[in-house]
């Protein structure tokens, strides 16, 4: 072959032109660029199904305890109305049965006493524990309604004590009683006292609701607290007064003597004093309770009822 005919040899570069940087270290930053997709994404979507599949088990439960936050609060209403209203035909039932009935005449002075056990308990158990549990009773109702309602119980048990003050009062006058020496007596009038006040300021508070709303919320709301441990107190007070009433009844009645042998009437009068603590145990229960309290929802907010 001729020598002209082959081609040249291509020149090589000479090894100092080379990168002769050291390579990268393991942990340096590699762009993103350069990196495989990944297997799979998850989108919110798909994150929001985990949860409520994980979540799933747990919906059972939750349904079943407010099944069985339902059931305890319609029985505990239930048994609360029963005794509220039994309690009061209870002692209506022993005046008659027992007492002869009713009566306001001069020659009748013992039938004009009857009208006292009757009236007081009506006022300070009956309808003021309705007026106490009407906020736990009452969930669906606005709250303007259940207002009104609290007032016309009250209304109605105000006329009931005043009655039964008067009557009780009067007979002691004609009978030549003294009044006010005894520990009923004293635990009545205080009960009595606060009753009256409660009544005042709860119809002066409703009144301003009426009158003005928005520029007085401040001021009713610091009422609340106040208003209502006072009226529990009240409450309190007044089935204390009806159990002393009855044992003091009990006792001028029969004697120490006869009282011991438990006649008919004194397991009536017992029975009697025996609901009104149950009452009181019931309405105390019911009001522990945060979760029997209505809530109702204002501007996307939950506010919960305290009011008594």
């Amino acid at each position: 072959m001729d020598s002209n005919s082959v081609s040249p040899m291509p020149e090589l570069a000479p090894i100092a032109e080379f990168d002769k940087s050291p390579p990268s270290p393991p942990n340096e930053e590699v762009p993103m660029d350069d990196l495989p997709p990944p297997p799979a994404t998850i989108s919110g979507s798909d994150t929001k199904k985990m949860k409520l599949q994980r979540s799933r088990s747990y919906e059972s439960d939750d349904h079943e305890r407010g099944a069985c936050e339902w059931c305890e609060y319609a029985l505990i209403i239930t048994l609360a109305t029963i005794l509220l209203i039994g309690v009061s035909a209870l002692t209506i039932f022993w005046i008659f049965y027992y007492r002869e009935g009713y009566g306001w005449a001069d020659d009748q002075p013992e039938k004009q006493f009857n009208l006292h056990p009757t009236l007081m308990v009506a006022g300070f158990i009956t309808f003021s524990g309705f007026s106490v549990l009407l906020y736990r009773i009452c969930r669906c109702f606005r709250r303007i309604y259940v207002k009104l309602l609290h007032a016309i119980f009250h209304a109605l048990a105000f006329p009931c004590i005043v009655i039964g003050f008067l009557a009780v009062l009067d007979f002691h006058n004609k009978k030549g009683i003294t009044n006010f020496y005894s520990l009923h007596s004293w635990i009545g009038l205080v009960a009595m006292g606060l009753f009256g006040i409660q009544y005042a300021v709860g119809f002066f508070s409703f009144l301003l609701l009426l009158i003005c709303n928005k520029g007085t919320a401040g001021f009713r709301a610091s009422l609340v607290p106040v208003h209502a441990a006072f009226g529990i107190l009240t409450f309190v007070l007044g089935v204390a007064a009806c159990l002393t009433g009855l044992t003091e009844k009990a006792l001028f009645t029969f004697g120490p003597e006869r009282y011991s042998g438990l006649p008919d009437e004194a397991v009536i009068i017992n029975a009697i004093g025996v609901t009104c603590i149950a009452i009181l145990a019931v309405v105390m229960y019911i009001l522990s309770r945060d979760k029997f309290r209505a809530s109702e929802t204002r501007d996307g907010h939950i506010r919960a009822s305290v009011d008594l």
